[in-house]
C-alpha cells in the first residue's frame, strides 16, 4: 500500500464552531447589464500583470496566511471543493497538527463539489460567486478597486493555450520572489526546466458539448447530457456530464499533471490541479472554472433548444431531497444558501462575461457527434430512449505506458439494423440514431491522466482499413472512484463517446468488417504501471427509437 493513500479523510477538531449569522444574502444586481460586474479574459487585460491579476494575485497573498480553520481563508475555501490530510501536508498546505475546521463546521462547507451530477455546473457557479466576492472584499481591504471581478482562462482561443504569464513566474513584477500566483505542483505538458510554465494542447481538448441540446442525459450507456445525468447530491459521482467530461476533467488533469515521489508513494502523485482533493487549492483553478462557467451561458444563450432542468428536484436542489445544502460562507463568514433555480437565472447573478464566443475562432471537432438532422427530435433521457448494445471486449484492459489496444466485435445483425437506420435517417418527429462508444469502470491512481480515444475499422475482402480520433478521456477524480470505501463501491469512472459519425462512414462504406473493430487509446504523457489503471469493459451502442 502506499504511504498516502489518495481518499478523503476527516480528522476533526472538536472545538466548537464559530457563531453563525442567518442571513441568507442572494447575489446583488440592479438588474441592468450596464451595472453588471464583467469578468476578463486574462489573456486580454492589457498585460501579463494587468491591475486585475495583480490585485488578484495580492488577495490570494492575504488570504493565505490565514487559519485553515477560518471560512475566510484561502484553504478553506480549497477544502470545500475536496480535502485529503496527507496530500495537503505533503505539498505544505497544512502543518501536521493543525485544526481543520470543527466538526459543524466540516459537515455544512467542506467536501461538498458536485461532480459526475446534474448539479455540477450550479453548484460551481455559486462556488464562483462566493469566491468572487471574497476576493473582492480582500482587494478592497487592500486599496483596489470595488468593481473586481475574477479573469477567465479561454484556452480554445488561438494563441491563449498557455498558461497565462503570471501564474507561471515565482516572481512578481518587480522581480522579487513569493508570487502567490506560482506553484511548483504544475507538472502537465511544458518545458521541464521552467516548473509551472504549462500548456493545454488543443488536440486533447475539444467543444463537441456545445453540440448537445439536452442539459439532461442518460446513465444507461448514451449520451451523458450537456450537465449531466439526474442525481442526488453527489461528491464524486463516477459519469461525468458532457461539459465536464469534456474539457473540464481534461484540463484539470493536463495542467496538473502528475510526479513520482518515491520517498511517499510508489504510484505517482497528482499536481494540484489533476485531484479534486487538491485543485481549490491552485489559483488557475479558478479561471480555469470561471470559463467552464461562461461555456455553460454561452450554450444556454446559443440555441432556443438549449435550456436548464425544468424538475423541481433540479430548481430547488438536493436539499429538496432532503440531502445536502448547497452553501459558501459570505465575506463576512456568514452562510449563503443557493439552489440552481437561482444559478440558472443568469440577468441575476450579478455579474456577465466580456465574450461568449466558445472559443474565438473555428476549432476542428474530433469526436464524432452528428448535428440533429432536420425534422428529428434531438435525443432526450426520456425512458422511451432505448440504449441497446452492438458489441463490447472480452477482459479488462490494462492501460500503461503509451496506451493499450482492444478490439470490439459488432452483432452483425444489430450492426446491420444501426446501418440501415443511419443510412436512411430519422422519419419526422423520430429521434435521431446515435452509436456511443462505451469506457466503464475506468479504475486506477492516476488523476492526471489523459487517453486520446481512437477507433479502427476494418475493411473486409482486402478493403483498406481506417483510423477516427473520437474524443478524448480525462481520469480527474479516478482515483476517489476506485477506492472500495467510497460510496460506489470503487465501480470507477465511465464515458460515453458520441461516434455517431465515423460509425455512419464505416458501415456505409459497403467493405465494413463488424467483426474487427479496434480500439486504441494513446496516452497524452506516459502512464506509470504502478498507476493500475484498467478499463473494466468497451462497448458500442446505439441510443435511438
Amino acid at each position: 500500500m502506499p504511504a498516502l493513500e489518495l481518499v478523503d479523510e476527516r480528522k476533526i477538531n472538536p472545538a466548537e464552531p464559530p457563531a453563525r449569522s442567518l442571513g441568507r444574502p442572494a447575489p446583488q444586481s440592479s438588474g441592468k447589464e450596464n451595472d453588471m460586474l464583467v469578468r476578463q479574459n486574462v489573456w486580454e487585460l492589457g498585460g501579463d500583470w494587468a491591475d486585475p491579476i495583480l490585485w488578484y494575485a495580492r488577495a490570494v497573498g492575504a488570504l493565505r496566511p490565514k487559519p485553515l480553520n477560518d471560512r475566510t481563508s484561502w484553504r478553506f475555501w480549497a477544502g470545500m471543493h475536496g480535502y485529503h490530510q496527507g496530500l495537503w501536508e505533503f505539498y505544505g498546505y497544512k502543518a501536521a497538527g493543525e485544526q481543520v475546521p470543527a466538526q459543524a463546521d466540516f459537515d455544512e462547507f467542506w467536501q461538498q463539489c458536485q461532480h459526475g451530477s446534474w448539479y455540477f455546473l450550479p453548484w460551481h457557479r455559486g462556488y464562483l460567486i462566493g469566491f468572487e466576492k471574497l476576493v473582492r472584499s480582500t482587494v478592497v481591504t487592500l486599496g483596489g478597486p470595488p468593481d473586481w471581478t475574477l479573469p477567465y482562462w479561454n484556452y480554445f482561443k488561438p494563441g491563449q493555450d498557455g498558461l497565462p504569464p503570471a501564474f507561471g513566474s515565482p516572481d512578481w513584477p518587480d522581480g522579487t520572489g513569493n508570487n502567490p500566483l506560482f506553484i511548483e505542483q504544475r507538472w502537465g505538458p511544458g518545458d521541464p526546466s521552467q516548473p509551472g510554465k504549462v500548456f493545454v494542447p488543443l488536440d486533447a481538448v475539444n467543444l463537441d458539448a456545445m453540440d448537445v441540446h439536452e442539459f439532461t442525459g442518460v446513465a444507461s450507456g448514451g449520451d451523458r447530457g450537456f450537465g449531466g445525468i439526474d442525481t442526488g447530491f453527489e461528491h464524486g459521482g463516477t459519469k461525468h456530464g458532457d461539459i465536464e467530461s469534456q474539457p473540464h476533467d481534461q484540463v484539470h488533469g493536463l495542467v496538473g499533471g502528475e510526479k513520482m515521489f518515491p520517498e511517499a508513494s510508489p504510484r505517482p502523485l497528482p499536481g494540484l490541479m489533476s485531484s479534486p482533493v487538491t485543485a481549490g487549492l491552485d489559483p488557475i483553478f479558478w479561471l480555469h472554472h470561471a470559463n467552464i462557467d461562461r461555456l455553460w451561458q454561452s450554450w444556454r444563450q446559443s440555441d432556443s433548444r438549449n435550456t436548464d432542468p425544468e424538475e423541481a428536484s433540479w430548481k430547488k436542489g438536493p436539499a429538496s431531497l432532503g440531502q445536502h445544502k448547497f452553501v459558501v460562507p459570505l465575506p463576512d463568514g456568514s452562510p449563503w444558501e443557493y439552489t440552481p433555480e437561482q444559478m440558472s437565472d443568469f440577468a441575476g447573478v450579478g455579474y456577465t462575461y466580456s465574450d461568449f464566443s466558445p472559443a474565438g475562432a473555428p476549432l476542428v471537432a474530433v469526436a464524432g457527434r452528428t448535428a440533429t438532422p432536420p425534422g428529428a427530435v434531438a435525443m432526450a433521457r426520456s425512458t422511451g430512449a432505448a440504449v441497446e448494445v452492438l458489441g463490447a471486449n472480452a477482459q479488462s484492459l490494462p492501460v500503461a505506458g503509451k496506451g493499450a489496444e482492444t478490439s470490439v466485435q459488432l452483432d452483425a445483425r444489430t450492426h446491420s439494423k444501426v446501418a440501415a437506420r443511419l443510412a436512411a435517417g430519422p422519419a419526422p418527429g423520430a429521434r435521431a440514431e446515435q452509436v456511443f462508444l462505451n469506457l466503464e469502470n475506468v479504475r486506477g491512481y492516476s488523476d492526471a491522466t489523459v487517453l486520446q480515444v481512437y477507433l479502427q475499422f476494418a475493411g473486409k475482402d482486402g478493403a483498406p482499413s481506417f483510423e477516427r480520433q473520437v474524443g478524448s478521456i480525462g481520469l480527474f477524480g479516478v482515483t476517489k472512484a476506485t477506492e472500495s470505501d467510497t460510496g460506489h463501491a470503487g465501480d470507477g469512472l465511465s464515458y460515453a463517446l458520441n461516434i455517431t459519425k465515423p460509425y455512419s462512414e464505416f458501415a456505409g462504406s459497403g467493405n465494413a468488417d463488424p467483426a474487427k473493430v479496434g480500439v486504441r487509446l494513446q496516452a497524452v504523457a506516459p502512464v506509470q504501471q504502478s498507476a493500475d489503471v484498467s478499463v473494466g469493459r468497451i462497448s458500442i451502442v446505439r441510443q435511438g427509437d
